[in-house]
């Protein structure tokens, strides 16, 4: 058996010894800041029964985090 060059902490899937996944979340979050605070305009939401005006970063946000925490809970449902 020969030895191929290379280190060990050099595997598939790392950058600089740093897992891509967790470098590809950084930049996801980066950029949706980026965009939060690009919209700082008040909008109007209109929901079923009632009307709310808030800045647009916020209902921006919280679709941001309704849709981590249904990704989140939807992970483990996943077949592999």
């Amino acid at each position: 058996m020969t030895k191929t060059s290379g280190s060990p902490s050099n595997q598939r899937g790392e950058i600089g010894g740093v897992p891509t996944r967790y470098i590809g979340i950084g930049v996801i979050v980066v950029l949706a800041i980026w965009f939060l605070f690009a919209n700082l305009d008040k909008v109007k939401i209109q929901f079923w029964v009632f009307t709310v005006t808030c800045p647009l970063w916020i209902a921006l946000l919280a679709t941001l985090l309704a849709g981590t925490a249904l990704g989140w809970l939807l992970k483990g449902r996943r077949t592999r």
